[in-house]
Parts: C-alpha cells; structure tokens; sequence
C-alpha cells in the first residue's frame, strides 16, 4: 500500500488474527479490505487508481513488491495507462489523465495503427497475467 501513499485509518483484527477489517485512504477515496475465510475462493480485485505520474506509481508499485502486468502505455484517449498485481494477486490499474481528446479525434484513432496497437498490447497485457495467474489459495 505504500506504492499508492495510502494511509491506514483503522483496522480491527478477527478472533484468529486475522483482519476483519481495514480501512486506508488512497487520495481522496477510502478502501475496504478484510481476510477470507477458511473455504472461500480466492478473490483478487481489479482496482483502478488514477494518479497525477502513472509512471512515478507504477515504478513505486514494482518497488514494493508487484510484478508488471502491462507497462505504463499512451493511450489515444489521453490517458496513460500501466497495470500491476500486487502480493495478494489483486491487479492495480495505474492511470493518468495527461490530456484532453478532441472528440472528433478520437473517431479517428482506432484507425491509427500506433494508437490500435496500444490498445491491443494494454487488452493482451491482462488477458496473458489472468491466464498465468498464479494459486494464492497458500
């Protein structure tokens, strides 16, 4: 959580120690996580967070211990987008917005094949990470 400057606000721990819940702000949003429970599958979470540097984040998050999904990417919507997972295999959507698309660009783009070949390196980025998606049953 560090990668993402989040702040813990509180958490309460379960008879067995585990953590039955959490909360930490990330900017200005507040997120909830908890342990499973003995018998539930695993559970990953896809997140988005937007961010003023992607790049900054993102290199932050491999520094803390996820590994890359989909390197930080121009998109041709005026984002840059870079994907992580993270230790417990939840997949983090780094994203930032870095300028604003004229919409009658924008009709253009999927023409482009700079801007077509973005996007489909950003689409089979997670379809790869999903399908080698490692057991974290433990």
């Amino acid at each position: 959580m560090a990668a993402f400057g989040a702040q813990e606000l509180g958490r309460v721990p379960g008879p067995d120690g585990r953590i039955g819940h959490a909360e930490v702000r990330i900017g200005d949003s507040v997120v909830m996580m908890f342990d499973s429970w003995d018998g539930w599958p695993d559970t990953p979470a896809f997140l988005r967070l937007f961010a003023p540097d992607a790049d900054a984040v993102y290199q932050r998050a491999l520094a803390a211990g996820a590994t890359p999904v989909t390197e930080v990417t121009a998109l041709f919507f005026g984002d840059r987008v870079g994907r992580v997972r993270d230790p417990l295999g939840n997949i983090w959507w780094i994203q930032a917005h870095v300028e604003d698309a004229d919409p009658a660009e924008l009709a253009q783009h999927p023409h482009d094949p700079g801007a077509a070949e973005a996007l489909r390196y950003v689409e089979t980025s997670l379809d790869a990470a999903m399908r080698e998606r490692p057991d974290h049953t433990g």
